[in-house]
């Protein structure tokens, strides 16, 4: 047990050695470095997801996660900001509180509200690598992507016919990050639709020979421009801009709304040091007055945020190759997948929002639990996989497991919440009978020489506090899986705990482990 004095006078000694009140984040880093004073102009107000670190600089963990957070940021340029804020400086402590911060690091991502207001904030608790990182905050973008169909294209073109529009015809089932972004950055200017390569009438109408086309349509009589260029973020930006320019991030504050503020943000300072001054005269006589005048807080007060416990969706599986990586391999461990043809059905929406809520509830109670995937019908596998199975229905949700070679299907009568949960429950007990794969689902592996072991590294996924710093050097124990978990017979205290998934490669070393880096979200 750690004794508070001496975890405060630690921090203290800490804090006044050379160097220790340095951020992490250099100038020159692709991470943006945010305080208490700008967090609400750049990130609060910005249009664009962000996730945001909080840390301090003497965090063995914070500076374990720096290169894996930086590599994301680059990954994530111009689609999403990645930030981070020194909660070590005191300009910054009393804000740090306020986000509920009690650890580091703590990675929160923030995701602005659909018609505007507060922004949407939640923890993220997932893997500490650049890729866990960028998957993350790609699933939790707003889409303000419309997907046009042959069926719904005359009513796409005809509303608000003088308003510019762009389409990109694409030939894949899902919407990229970087469309999302730009419809981000066009929204209310330009409205962006996405169409299907297979929407033979839409593809005729507008000539399309290959994949991806974006078409503007600039309104009125105009005609239709088709984009030939680098499909990169800033050259498709400047195309659209011609149409309509791009909204800012952060919006500018108009020029006497600005002065208001800085009259009362003076006001405001005023009355607090005055406040300050007659405490302190009032205390004067008192042995304690001088501590206590000390720790007041001599910045204004801020209005706290408000934090909004909300589960993200799923994650998605977009291509054969990922589905066979995570869940189809002969040493991969149970998935739950989630089939879908439609995703805006209202049975699809049902089902995937109880599996976001199970998985953000498991997550909150720190339990072990396999991963939940949305795998929509059109990628190449699915079909074969769901024949294979006999499984014909709109939405289907089964679990597998390659590695031991079964599966089950769930048979609810609805996709409820507590429908799913039932299920989902009784495979993490073992119960219920499970069916065997049929042949040629699971593909085999070729084996490659196990490289040796290197020296473990200090767990990046734990989080320091000032008082268990030495936290970081323990061992986690190796993750059961469901069905082993279910044969033994653990402490009743720890029965419900679980351990972070194992990243694929330690922090910082992708060179030494062959780890793949984090996929470029720059394509359409």
């Amino acid at each position: 047990m750690h004794h508070p004095t001496l975890c405060a006078v630690a921090v203290a000694l800490l804090s006044a050695l050379p160097g220790a009140q340095a951020g992490l984040y250099s100038k020159k880093s692709p991470v943006l470095q945010v305080d208490a004073k700008s967090y609400d102009r750049l990130i609060a107000k910005s249009n664009h997801t962000s996730i945001v670190e909080f840390y301090a600089p003497w965090c063995g963990h914070c500076k374990n996660l720096q290169p894996a957070y930086e590599k994301a940021a680059k990954n994530l340029a111009g689609i999403a900001k990645v930030a981070a804020v020194d909660c070590d400086d005191d300009a910054n402590k009393q804000f740090c509180g306020q986000m509920g911060v009690q650890g580091f690091p703590t990675l929160k991502i923030v995701r602005p509200k659909k018609g505007g207001g507060k922004p949407m904030v939640q923890d993220y608790n997932g893997q500490r690598t650049a890729s866990g990182i960028v998957e993350a905050v790609v699933q939790a973008m707003n889409n303000h992507v419309v997907k046009v169909e042959d069926k719904t294209l005359d009513k796409f073109l005809d509303d608000e016919k003088d308003a510019p529009k762009a389409l990109l015809f694409t030939d894949k089932g899902t919407t990229s990050s970087l469309l999302k972004s730009i419809a981000i950055d066009f929204l209310d200017v330009i409205t962006v639709g996405q169409v299907r390569n297979t929407q033979a009438k839409a593809v005729e109408k507008f000539g399309i020979t290959k994949y991806p086309t974006l078409i503007l349509l600039p309104g009125g009589d105009a005609p239709a421009v088709t984009y030939d260029g680098e499909l990169k973020k800033e050259a498709l930006v400047t195309f659209l801009s011609q149409a309509g320019a791009p909204n800012p991030d952060p919006a500018p504050a108009k020029p006497k709304a600005a002065k208001k503020e800085k009259k009362a943000e003076k006001k405001t300072e005023k009355k607090t040091e005055k406040k300050t001054e007659k405490k302190a005269e009032k205390k004067a006589d008192s042995s304690e007055s001088s501590s206590t005048a000390e720790s007041e807080s001599e910045v204004p007060t801020q209005e706290a945020p408000v934090i909004i416990e909300k589960a993200l969706p799923i994650p998605t599986i977009n291509s054969q190759e990922k589905l066979i990586k995570e869940c189809l391999t002969e040493k991969s461990h149970t998935c739950v997948l989630a089939f879908v043809s439609n995703s805006e059905s209202d049975s699809a929406k049902k089902a995937l929002d109880s599996l976001a809520q199970l998985s953000f509830k498991y997550a909150q109670g720190k339990r072990n639990l396999f991963p939940f995937y949305e795998v929509p019908t059109s990628i190449n596998g699915a079909a074969p996989l769901l024949k294979a199975l006999d499984l014909t229905n709109e939405v289907e949700i089964i679990a597998i497991n390659a590695r031991r070679g079964w599966w089950r299907h769930f048979e609810g009568a609805d996709f409820a919440h507590t429908t799913v949960e039932s299920w989902i429950d009784a495979i993490r007990m073992g119960e219920g009978s499970k069916k065997k794969l049929p042949e040629g689902i699971v593909a085999i592996s070729v084996e490659q020489p196990t490289p040796a072991t290197p020296e473990p590294e200090a767990d990046p996924t734990a989080a320091d506090t000032p008082d268990a710093t030495e936290a970081a050097t323990s061992e986690e124990p190796t993750p059961l899986t469901p069905e082993e978990n279910a044969t033994r017979v653990p402490p009743e205290s720890s029965a419900t705990e679980a351990t972070d998934p194992e990243p694929e490669c330690q922090t910082g070393a992708a060179e030494q482990c062959g780890a793949r880096p984090a996929a470029e979200h720059d394509e359409l």
